[in-house]
C-alpha cells in the first residue's frame, strides 16, 4: 500500500504573517511534522498563521490535534481550503469554536470563527 506523505510549504506573506500550505495526509504518522514546523517558525509567537488545507486528502483526529497545537503556538491562525470532511470533524468536535475557518477566497474574508 502506497502511503501519501505530508508536504508543508512555508511562505512568508509579510512581516508577521506566514502561510503553510499542506498537501497529502494529515494523520497519526504525519501530524508531528506540522507541530514541528510550527514550533520552528521564525519570529514572535504573536505572528499571524494561515494554514491552507485545500490539498489535504485526509485528516484524522491526530491531524485535528496538530492543528489545535499550531493554533496554540501562533498568535492568530486561520484555516483556509477546508474540505467538507474536515469541516464536519471540526463541527462535531467543537473545534469550530476555537479555530478560525475562512470560507471566502480573499485573505481575511468570511472568517466563521475566531480563535
Amino acid at each position: 500500500m502506497s502511503q501519501q506523505l505530508l508536504t508543508i510549504e512555508v511562505t512568508r506573506v509579510d512581516a508577521g504573517h506566514i502561510r503553510l500550505r499542506l498537501s497529502g495526509e494529515l494523520d497519526y504518522d504525519t501530524a508531528p511534522e506540522l507541530v514541528s514546523v510550527v514550533a520552528d517558525l521564525p519570529g514572535e509567537s504573536h505572528q499571524r498563521l494561515t494554514v491552507d488545507l485545500s490539498a489535504v486528502s485526509l485528516c484524522d483526529s491526530s491531524g485535528l490535534s496538530a492543528l489545535l497545537m499550531a493554533h496554540r503556538a501562533a498568535g492568530s491562525m486561520v484555516l483556509i481550503g477546508v474540505s467538507p470532511q474536515v469541516q464536519q470533524m471540526l463541527d462535531r468536535t467543537g473545534l469550530t469554536e476555537l479555530l478560525a475557518v475562512q470560507t471566502g477566497a480573499a485573505d481575511g474574508d468570511n472568517v466563521r470563527a475566531i480563535g
